[in-house]
Parts: C-alpha cells; structure tokens; sequence
C-alpha cells in the first residue's frame, strides 16, 4: 500500500468513525428508528450508497439474526473502507451506550429514570424518525399495486402474530411471492456495491460462527470458569434473536435471574437505564456484565453478545452481488423489499406510536418535531435536543 493510499484509508475510516459517533450519540427509538437515522445521513446525506442497495442491505440484516441496525451500520462500513471500516463504523455507532450503561450500572442502578419527562421525549422523536424513513422507503420500494400488497400483508401478519419468528416468516413468504411476480424481472441499473471481503474468509467466518454456537455450551458444561458461561449466554443471545433489542430482554432474562446472576430488580433498573441511552438496545448487555462482574463484565458481554453480527454480516456480504444480479433472486428482494415496508409500518405503529403518543398533547409535539425534520430539515442532534427539552418541559403541563 502506497503513503496516499495509506492516507486516503485513514482518513475514510476517521470519516466513518466522526459520522458513526455522531449516530451513536443522537439515535435514539430502537431498531427502526436507527435505519432511519442511518437513511437520512448515509443515503440522503452523504450518498455512501444508493437507495436500493441501501434496501438490501436492510433486508438481508432484517433476514438474518441479530441487531438488524447495528448490522446495517456494520455493512456500510465494509462497503465504505473494508473490514476495518465495519468495525470502526460498529465502534463509533455502539460504545457511546455502552460507556453510558457501564456508568449507569456501576453508579446509578439506584435512580429512577423509567419515567422521566425527557426520556418520553426522545420517543416522540422516534415516532417523527421513523415516519419520515417509512414514507421515504415506501416511495421508492412499492411503487406499484403488486408491492404494495406485499407491504400490507406484512403489516398485517407483523402486527397480528406477534412471535420471534414472525419476521422471518413474512420475509421468506414475502420472498417467494416476489419470486414469482418478478421472476423475470431484470434491473440494468442495479449497481455493483463492492464489499472488500473474499469468499473465502466469509466461509471461515459462517462456520465459527455456527461452531461457537455448539461449542460454547460444551465448554460451558466441562469448564467451571465465570467467564465462560457469561460468554455463552450472551453469544447464544445474540445469535437467535429476530426481531431486534426488545426481543432479546426476554432471553436475556430467562438466562441470568432465575440463576441469580443479578435481581428482577436490577434487570429493570437496567432497562429503564438502556431505555435513556442511544443506539442499539444490545448494548443492555453492557448493563448486565457489569452489574455481574464490573467493567471487565460490561465489554465481555458487549463483545459476545455483537459478535454472531460480525461472523453473519462478513459472511454473507462477499455473496450479496452475485445473488442480487440473479433476475430470480432480484424478484426475491423485490418481494422481501415491500415486506420491509409493511415491517416498518407495523413497528411505527407498535411499539414506536403506541408507546409514545399517549394523549394529544404528544402527537402535537411529534408533528412539529416531524415537520422539523422534513420540512425544515434540520439536523438529527436538534430534533433530538428539542425532543428531550419538549418531554421535560411537557411534565409540568
């Protein structure tokens, strides 16, 4: 590698860390919200992709098991400046919340903060975030009568048949039916997004990640280290999981209260915490490992809890162009694409909408924080300020 292109690396990966920390810092609302945020300041903003590739990527991370935006995050940092460039972008996008959540669970845990005016707020933010994302992706993934029925229906099963794997569900269903709508279906103009990963390290990675997954609970059994078992549980975690944060809590639960690894109280304590922090709710295992075992516990479970994100995103991406550029498994994405739609819709709806527009006063507020951001367009951090200083101010109406 030459000094320029020993610079240029550099200064791409400084770019991706000052934009993924400044994401890290302001997304608050959860999964959904998040592809919003990374939509308006990814795609709109910088043009790091175009808004279909941008859609895939969404879908595939949505497809697979995991925190579906830090995923996504993951994978516009490969395309942007290689492996590195997906750790940085994960670095930058996750360590404010989890350096918040270590603080809150070695300081903290006795403060009640579940019920505070700002965090109602950021919230109501949420709710304009992701009404902008989904009105946006729905311009331009269902343009016709077909899609849209695509998006309906899984809105409707999304929000009827609320299960772990009622995502996946409406996406493989979803993907059949776009195979055969589309199946001809051939798009000259798809870009080529180069991922610089080889197959054959995406191979390496898929098998450890699958070989973790059985191997941890045999070394968990024989090995009577803390450690270990900590380690399984998170990996095991963050491995089955569809659906994003909210669904892992009860996982989460099920694996360290009844074995009294830390109270009922303190794993609420720790919500409420995770709740007031941006980016991904993953990051709530920083809370647990350090309630369990101190600061050492917080990155411990933070890295184990991530990494089955890593080993699915790098090994899948190296095969992305080629399946995408099939006219058949372009009618695929195009029916997984509208899907995504419907998703977004339903998760607007519950939990975003329902959870944080309680009374009239709050749908105002989301209005004008909408309008804000749409018609206005100012930037993300400002919304998110007027959104904390307006549930505050809110309290005392």
């Amino acid at each position: 590698m030459t000094q320029t292109s020993e610079k240029r690396a550099i200064k791409s990966l400084l770019e991706i860390l000052l934009v993924s920390t400044k994401l890290g810092l302001t997304s608050f609302g959860g999964p959904i919200a998040h592809l919003g945020y990374f939509h308006n300041e990814y795609i709109r903003r910088r043009k790091w992709m175009d808004e279909k590739s941008y859609a895939d990527l969404v879908a595939l991370c949505q497809f697979l098991p995991g925190p579906a935006s830090s995923q996504v995050g993951i994978g516009i940092g490969v395309m942007r400046a290689g492996i590195l460039g997906g750790i940085v972008s994960f670095i930058g996008f996750t360590f404010p919340s989890v350096i918040a959540l270590i603080i809150f669970a070695l300081i903290l845990q006795g403060l009640d903060i579940g019920n505070a005016g700002w965090i109602h707020g950021l919230k109501i933010v949420a709710v304009a975030v992701v009404a902008h994302a989904v009105l946006g992706m729905a311009k331009n993934l269902t343009p016709d009568v077909k899609r849209k029925a695509i998006a309906l229906f899984a809105l409707v099963g999304t929000l009827l048949w609320q299960t772990a794997f009622t995502q996946v569900g409406v996406i493989l269903l979803s993907a059949i039916v776009g195979f055969l709508l589309f199946k001809q279906h051939f798009d000259h103009n798809n870009p080529v997004v180069h991922f610089p990963i080889s197959k054959g390290f995406a191979v390496t990675c898929l098998i450890l990640f699958f070989s973790l997954l059985f191997l941890l609970p045999i070394l968990r059994e024989v090995s009577s280290l803390r450690w270990i078992a900590m380690f399984d549980s998170f990996y095991r975690s963050g491995s089955l999981v569809f659906g994003g944060g909210h669904v892992v809590l009860p996982l989460l639960e099920r694996e360290f209260v009844p074995s009294g690894w830390l109270t009922e109280e303190a794993f609420l304590a720790g919500y409420g915490a995770a709740q007031a922090v941006p980016g991904p709710l993953f990051t709530f295992a920083a809370y647990l490992g350090a309630v369990m075992d101190g600061w050492k516990g917080g990155l411990l479970a933070t890295a184990a809890i991530f990494l089955p994100a890593f080993l699915l995103v790098f090994g899948t991406l190296p095969f992305w162009n080629s399946l995408r550029r099939n006219p058949k498994v372009m009618g695929a994405l195009m029916g997984v694409n509208a899907a995504v739609v419907g998703i977004l819709i339903a998760a607007f709806y519950q939990p975003i909408f329902t959870s944080s527009i309680l009374v009239p006063i709050d749908f105002a507020f989301a209005a004008i924080l909408f309008s804000m951001l749409v018609y206005w367009k100012l930037p993300p951090w400002i919304i998110v300020v007027t959104g904390a200083v307006g549930g505050s101010l809110m309290t005392f109406l």
